[in-house]
């Protein structure tokens, strides 16, 4: 038994920025002048992202117009992490509703589609509640009440891939399983104003976005991506400069400058022995679908594993239109490499990454699975 990817639906909030917008949020809520504000205008210069969305309105407001941070230089009272949760409860639905959507005109399904769907696995580390997303997702798309649930939560951008993990477990374990995915993260919600270096980074980097995705053992007609391997690791050396914990004010993210240089230095050992299973290389891998952390993550990876920027040219993509929107994103770049892929071409192979607190790195191979009516 197999399983693969019939289709991938993606969300953004209506809220778009650019990041020069931000830079200037960033810039007054931080209290920067002079040199400090130079040099954060050099990051933002530097990150590779252009556009940047978020299920708030004030990163480019003006101080009286804010709706969720106060309407003062200060930002005080900050938000707690009460009224973040809150805020994440009300838009979170609306926001996988909305993927799901997409993903229903992707792959153009049928009426009454959601009475199929087994198994309903959902992700996020952005956001928490109970009853959680899981069951407002299964009352309002119409799921079946025996729809098995899971809920994969604060792991991190590499999430999807264990979400995936699970589809792929479920399909190859039960005869005509459907799996729906939904990852959906506000990273946005979770600005801090302290001027750390970890803070400054991950404010010039972060949005939010949602994902859909549907996993069946069965083929559509067209396209598919077959799920053919995945293969994890973790570097210990890296735990400390990674991190995502709980404060009373937001959750806090650890976010060193030396992520890159740690990814770099594993990366191509996982990919030598994930592709050895199937006795290839680099060289017989056609495309490729990373997780955009960054740019310098980026280019890490295509020195560590030998590829030309041309063709990590989805992660690129995603990085520059959307930023990095933690779990759903690499999805985003696999979607954008699925509208790029014809039924000529069967049998290629796609490689993924992506990375997390740990330093935990992932990977996958995936495989170009042509379904036919005839």
């Amino acid at each position: 038994m197999e399983s693969n990817i019939l289709g991938i639906g993606t969300a953004t909030p209506a809220h778009r920025f650019s990041q020069s917008e931000i830079l200037g949020f960033m810039i007054k809520a931080h209290g920067l002048t002079g040199k400090d504000a130079k040099r954060l205008e050099a990051l933002y210069r530097a990150s590779g992202i252009r556009y940047r969305h978020s299920v708030l309105d004030d990163y480019g407001a003006a101080v009286d117009a804010f709706t969720f941070y106060p309407k003062n230089g200060r930002l005080e009272p900050f938000p707690t992490i009460s009224s973040r949760m809150n805020r994440y409860k009300r838009e979170a639905l609306p926001l996988c509703q909305k993927a799901v959507t997409d993903l229903e005109k992707a792959i153009g399904l049928k009426p009454k589609w959601q009475k199929e769907i087994t198994h309903l696995v959902t992700v996020s580390c952005t956001g928490m509640y109970a009853p959680g997303l899981d069951l407002e997702l299964l009352q309002q798309l119409g799921l079946a009440g025996d729809v098995q649930r899971t809920a994969i939560n604060f792991m991190g951008c590499y999430a999807a891939f264990n979400a995936m993990k699970v589809a792929d477990n479920i399909c190859r374990s039960h005869n005509g399983a459907q799996v729906l995915v939904v990852c959906v993260e506000l990273c946005t919600l979770h600005f801090q104003n302290q001027p750390t270096e970890d803070n400054l980074l991950a404010n010039a980097l972060f949005a939010d976005g949602a994902v859909a995705m549907l996993i069946a053992g069965k083929k559509k007609n067209g396209v598919n991506l077959k799920l053919a391997n995945f293969l994890c690791d973790v570097d210990t050396t890296g735990e400390t400069d990674m991190a995502w914990q709980i404060g009373d004010f937001g959750f806090e993210m650890k976010l060193s400058a030396y992520v890159p240089d740690i990814v770099k230095g594993g990366i191509g050992k996982l990919t030598e022995k994930l592709l050895r299973q199937h006795g290839g290389s680099v060289a017989a891998v056609d495309y490729f679908a990373i997780h955009p952390g960054g740019k310098r993550i980026l280019e890490s990876i295509e020195e560590a594993i030998g590829i030309e920027k041309a063709q990590n040219w989805a992660a690129y993509e995603i990085l520059r239109e959307f930023g990095n929107m933690s779990s759903p994103t690499v999805l985003f770049v696999l979607k954008r490499i699925m509208q790029s892929l014809s039924e000529k071409d069967e049998g290629k192979k796609v490689l993924s990454f992506a990375f997390g607190p740990g330093l935990t790195l992932e990977s996958m191979l995936l495989e170009i699975n042509v379904g036919s009516n005839a």
